[in-house]
Parts: structure tokens; sequence; C-alpha cells
């Protein structure tokens, strides 16, 4: 780290969460020096305006921070790759934002003396800049080594997060979690939208909007109490 916390920052991975990641970090006064190529450069482009294309070693290798952001069946093999090469460097800071894993899938990296973090921001990323706007007031599941834990709470923080410490061995049940309320929230409301629209309901989606946003909220706040009252929910 710069001598005053300022970082010089890598993504690898132009998909929906790299590109808000980065821009979020950017705004809290690091610098973004490279990104890799994505399928969207145009959106990429937008988040973060005249950051250069780099292949993923170049990124790794000017990076102080490499925030990687890729599928889950990719990041293993990505950070073995990149050790195989000897990208990584002694002393560098790198956080994915994978659910699923914690830092062990750093093994490769940390013995070429990186910092591992794990760090995943709990919203559903649709890689614009709506998502800055979701950040703040959300939760992110940190997960790093103790002496380096506030290093990753802090870059938590500066996305708008606030970070809950997640064990490691606890990172599969939690990322069932968020794969649970994400996919089956979004199968729900296809399922009633498809029902309304076939008795001829023009705008299903909104008129669902209310409704599923009160059940929801009711029982996000039951998930919160050991004795839930379950009545009054549809």
């Amino acid at each position: 780290m710069t001598r005053d916390g300022r970082l010089g920052i890598g993504v690898i991975g132009a998909g929906q969460v790299g590109p808000v990641v980065a821009a979020a970090l950017a705004g809290a006064g690091h610098a973004i020096v490279g990104i890799t190529p994505g399928s969207d450069p145009d959106r990429v482009a937008a988040m973060l305006p005249d950051v250069p294309h780099l292949d993923a070693v170049e990124v790794a290798r000017r990076s102080e921070l490499v925030i990687i952001a890729v599928p889950t069946a990719e990041l293993s093999g990505l950070i073995s790759g990149l050790a195989s090469v000897n990208a990584w460097q002694m002393g560098q800071l790198v956080m994915h934002t994978d659910p699923a894993f914690g830092v062990e899938v750093f093994a490769p990296a940390r013995a070429l003396g990186i910092i591992p973090l794990a760090v995943h921001p709990a919203i559903t990323f649709t890689g614009t800049s709506i998502d800055l706007r979701q950040l703040p007031g959300s939760y992110a599941a940190v997960t790093a080594p103790g002496p380096v834990q506030p290093i990753a709470q802090a870059l938590a923080v500066e996305m708008g997060c606030e970070p809950v410490i997640i064990a490691e061995e606890d990172r599969p049940a939690y990322a069932e979690a968020v794969a649970t309320i994400a996919t089956f929230s979004a199968a729900v409301v296809r399922q009633s939208a498809d029902l309304l629209r076939d008795i001829g309901i023009e705008n299903p989606g909104g008129y669902l909007s209310a409704l599923a946003r009160s059940t929801v909220d009711r029982a996000l706040t039951e998930a919160g109490r050991t004795d839930p009252d379950l009545d009054g929910l549809v």
C-alpha cells in the first residue's frame, strides 16, 4: 500500500461484478490501472472511463491490489495459471469476489507471497451504475487471514458495504444461502408473472411489485426473529 493508503488496482474479469467493484473503490480514491477485456467494452468503459485493457498477466504484474471477478469454475485455474508464469508478486494484495471460496483457493499464489482476501458484496449485480447505488447499505462476506482481516474489512467499507466475517469452512454454506435466495426469488417472480399474464394482466411485473416487496420485507423481518410469526405472509 502507498503511504496514504491508496492502491493501484487491477481487475481480472470484466463481467457484471469486476467493473462495479473497481468503480466503487475508485470512488474511494484508489487508482484503477487496468482491466482485462470483456464482451461488452462499452459498458465497461461507461463504468471505468479511460482505464486501459490489459491481459491478466499484465494486470497482476502492475497492480498493488488485484481484484479477481470471474466465474466460480474459472477461479482456481486462473490463480494457478498466473502462479505458473510468476505473475504474482510478494506482498501483493489479491482479492476475489466469489461467494463459494475463502482464501484456500489462493494456495498457489500464497506460495509466491501474495496476501489473500475474499470479499463478496451481497447484491445481485447488473454491471451498471445501478449497482453503485445498491452497494451502500448492503453487506459483504469477508474471509481473510487474521492479521489482514482489517484490510479486507476496510475494502468492503470503501465499497459501501458492512463487512461480515465468514469462516473459511463456512463459505460453502454461505454460497448456498446466497444462491438459494437469488435463484428462487427470481423463479417465483417469473412464475407468478406468467400466471397473471395468462389471465390478461398486461403489466404483471408492476402488479406484483408492491406485493413482492412487502412480502419479502416481512419475511426478512421475521428471519431475524427466533419466534417468527408467519401470519399475513401470502
